[in-house]
Formats: C-alpha cells, structure tokens, sequence
C-alpha cells in the first residue's frame, strides 16, 4: 500500500532561524534595485541562486559581498515594512505559526538615522507585520564577531532596553572562525541579565569545538547551526542532557559547502541523540529555499516519518520564545495535522 504524505507547508511550526536581509524575496530585491539604481552582482539577478561555498576565507568573502549588495537596497522606513511583510507572509504559507527574525541593526543605521532609529523601524515593521498577517513574531539581535566586543556590547544594552517591544534574544553571527566565542561573553551576560535567551551561531563553518565555546562562554540556551556537534557523542548527549536547541538549515548547510550533499546534513544523528532541533531557512534570498523545503529534506533524504516531522515541528516550538498559549495553539495544530 502506497504511503500517502501529508503536506509539510500544512504542518503548524516555528521558525527560529532567519536573517533579515536575507528572508527577501528576489523579485522584490530586483524591484528595490530598480528603484535605488543600485547594479546587482549578475549572481543576485538570475533564476536560480547564486553558487555559495563559504568553507574557505574567499568563498564566505563572497558570500558576504552579495549579501551586503542585497541590504544595500533596503534604504528606507517602506523597504523595512515591505521585507518584514513578505517575510510573514511567506512564513505562513510555509505552515509557520511563530517566526523570530533575526538582525544587526547597525548594519541598517546608516540610511535609518542611527542605530536607535534603525531598531525602532524594525520594530515597527515587525509590529505592523504581525498584526496584519496574524503571524507571532518576535526579533532577535545578532552582533557580529567579525566587529569588536564593545560594539556587541551596545547591541546587548539596545536589546535589552527594547525587550518590552518584540526582542527576545541575543545570538552572534558571521564567520564563526573569526572572533573567539569568550570575547562577547560580557555582551552575552548583558543580554541575558535582561531576560534575553542567548543564541549564538556555532557549529557550522568549524567543528565541536565552536558549540562548546558557545555553552561554556555564552551560556547558550539554542546554538544557531550546531551540525557539526554531530561529529562529538559525548557533546551530543550534553546538548540533550541541557535541552539546548540547535537552529538546523539543511539547504544552507549544502549551499555553503559545509556538506556536499542533502543526505550528508546529520539530521539523524542529532535526532536519536535526543538533541532538539528547529529547522531553519537562514537566508532563502541566497539558498534558494524557505522553511517548508527544509522538513522536505527530512523527509526526501534522511526518511523521516510523518509522526517524526511531527516532532521535530514540536521541538521548534518548545524552542521558541512564543508565549505559553500560541505554543499550545501550535502543538495542538501539530496533533490534528498527524491525526488527519
């Protein structure tokens, strides 16, 4: 008897791991182009992503020159509305119910009239979005290691002061093999004396070691990535042991070289180990897929069940800051989806 599958951008989840910049559409990055007079990298203007390997310093070099090309044309209040709305409404069509984006305002000061007035755009926007989609979403603010732990520090106090208006944690991105875990972690402690969840990138571009650094000297509560634990049965079982959550991008993962293949993303090997994962888009504009094509490689190339997505929808959601009552929304979502 064949097995019929149910439609993974039915299933309700959480999505815990998109950069801001990147959650754009492409149509709407060559509208915003067009408008600014802004000439794109050619790898920005075809039909199909750009190809990324960023396991080397020049391949993540160019990764981040088309990156800062795309924010380059988000220029204004409506540029920021427009993206963050796009961003909700692809989220839903995915089956997203709760959606935490993730930014740098610093890197959108500049044209928003400083890094205040920038923080409070976004949060607006994100306001506006949430409200008119109906989508949950919340911020999280992300320093950046290839910067000086002072600047992270700033970030960590802007956090914090705005925590009352949509922020809920603090994460550090960027080349994890630049800037050493245990530079930001007063910047860390900031952020999670004001009630902030710490989720910084590890895990990804190098081994085992990047996840422990983040435990040990930022007191992660989710590791942005993380794959790379998979390499470490005994770090593994840590992580399960703590319920830390690992923001696992399958296609990003294959886009940067960080695996060759689909098959290769250990999304087994974290799963029995009992570590809980919320799958992520990271950045579609450039990886070429959102957040339901993630769960369809769970499910294409590692065989995941459906009773298995399942899970690993309520463990985004467990993951989550969403409040008691939308996470209890969702789980109820994810049974009837199983049951149907």
């Amino acid at each position: 008897m064949e097995r019929v599958l149910r439609d993974v951008r039915q299933l309700p989840k959480a999505h815990l791991h998109l950069h801001f910049t990147g959650s754009m559409r492409s149509t709407t990055l060559l509208e915003l182009a067009d408008k600014y007079g802004v000439r794109l990298p050619d790898a920005l203007t075809g039909a199909e992503p750009p190809k990324l390997r960023a396991t080397d310093e020049r391949g993540w070099f160019r990764f981040q020159r088309l990156y800062d090309a795309a924010r380059s044309c988000l220029r204004g209040p409506e540029d920021i509305q427009r993206l963050v709305r796009e961003a909700a409404e692809e989220d839903i069509a995915d089956g997203s119910g709760w959606l935490e984006i993730q930014v740098d305002p610093t890197s959108y000061a500049p044209r928003l009239g400083g890094l205040i007035a920038a923080m409070e755009v976004i949060l607006d926007a994100v306001d506006r979005a949430s409200r008119d989609t109906g989508l949950g979403m919340r911020v999280l603010v992300a320093a950046n290691r290839m910067k000086h732990p002072l600047d992270a520090r700033t970030l960590a106090r802007l956090a914090v002061r705005y925590a009352d208006r949509g922020i809920v944690g603090f994460g550090l991105s960027n080349d994890e093999r630049r800037g050493m875990a245990r530079d930001f972690d007063r910047a860390f402690h900031i952020a999670r004396e004001g009630g902030l969840l710490s989720a910084p990138h590890g895990g990804e571009l190098t081994g085992p070691a990047s996840v422990r650094d983040c435990l040990d000297d930022l007191d992660a509560t989710r590791i942005g990535h993380g794959v790379r634990a998979a390499e470490d049965p005994r770090l593994l079982k840590r992580l399960a042991d703590r319920g830390v959550t690992c923001e696992v991008c399958p296609a990003s993962n294959v886009a940067l070289g960080v695996y060759e293949k689909p098959e290769d993303v250990p999304l087994r090997t974290l799963f029995e180990a009992g570590v809980p994962m919320a799958l992520g888009a990271d950045d579609p504009l450039l990886f070429g897929s959102r957040l339901a094509a993630q769960y369809d490689i769970a499910r294409r190339h590692h065989d995941f069940s459906d009773a298995e997505l399942a899970e690993l929808a309520r463990q985004s959601v467990r993951g989550s800051a969403a409040p008691v009552d939308i996470q209890e929304k969702l789980l109820s979502g994810i049974g009837e989806w199983l049951a149907a």
